[in-house]
């Protein structure tokens, strides 16, 4: 069944059609970049964890543009990204979307499950997926990648270790890409958003709050009060700049963290 889907996929996709794999591509943020690379004219495929979101996905975009996988589970990736690499002859820009908001507590009180399971979604992912693109990426001479980090991985972030973390190293894999695959005409970056508004920052908001014993709407205020501007950004807001990247007004732009976040002053 999986073989037919991916011989479905590329008879749909014809030889001069940009193709674009997101992963946790199906809701949130990724749900908005693929959307957005959609109407630029890509076929986007889509990798993600929930199969709810992935129904909901594939009855509008097509059943084959949507691909069960979780991109912390390393054998999950081989099996799912090889064999889908088998059948297409093209990928033209990675998106490493996939991440999760990880425990707020401090360091010592975090646990060491909490901690792992952040990173592999968060950092090892990038790893177990890019590793397979990069070789068709090489042999076609061109691409791009986008990491999706964070003003964390820029600042830091209190009572936010793993996350700050993983984010951080999603900096430092797309400067280090970046150097290692240029001569391949490949641009690899790394997005990071500020407070973006949407259910993950509300689960932050709340976990946070609980913690210093405040109100969420109090929290909210002092994440607001955290950039130039005084506001979140939008799901939009990053979809608009992965399309501008990987457009032709980002054929120059390479190992760039990119900040979406109104002007970060403090995350303290």
């Amino acid at each position: 069944m999986r073989i037919t889907l991916y011989r479905q996929l590329v008879s749909s996709v014809s030889s001069d059609q940009a193709v674009a794999l997101v992963t946790a591509g199906a809701s949130g943020i990724g749900r908005t970049i693929a959307d957005a690379l959609w109407t630029q004219g890509y076929r986007v495929v889509v990798l993600d964890i929930n199969r709810e979101f992935l129904r909901d996905y594939s009855t509008r975009h097509g059943e084959d543009t949507a691909i069960h996988c979780d991109v912390a589970d390393p054998v999950a990736v081989d099996r799912v990204v090889v064999d889908l690499l088998a059948s297409l002859s093209r990928v033209d820009l990675l998106v490493n979307n996939a991440g999760i908001s990880g425990p707020t507590a401090p360091l010592e009180e975090i646990g060491v499950e909490e901690w792992q399971n952040t990173i592999a979604t968060d950092l090892n992912s990038l790893f177990y997926v890019t590793r397979h693109i990069i070789p068709l990426m090489k042999k076609q001479r061109s691409g791009v990648i986008i990491n999706m980090a964070s003003n964390a991985g820029l600042f830091g972030c209190p009572q936010r270790s793993p996350y700050a973390a993983s984010k951080w190293a999603a900096v430092g894999l797309a400067k280090t890409w970046a150097m290692e695959l240029g001569p391949w005409n490949i641009c690899v970056n790394a997005i990071c958003p500020g407070s973006v508004s949407g259910p993950r920052i509300d689960q932050v908001i709340e976990r946070d709050a609980a913690l210093r014993g405040q109100s969420p709407a109090d929290i909210r205020a002092r994440y607001e009060q955290q950039n130039s501007l005084k506001r979140f950004v939008s799901a939009d807001d990053i979809a608009a700049m992965v399309t501008f990247l990987a457009g032709p007004g980002g054929v120059n732009i390479s190992g760039q963290a990119i900040a979406i976040d109104g002007h970060t002053e403090t995350l303290a």
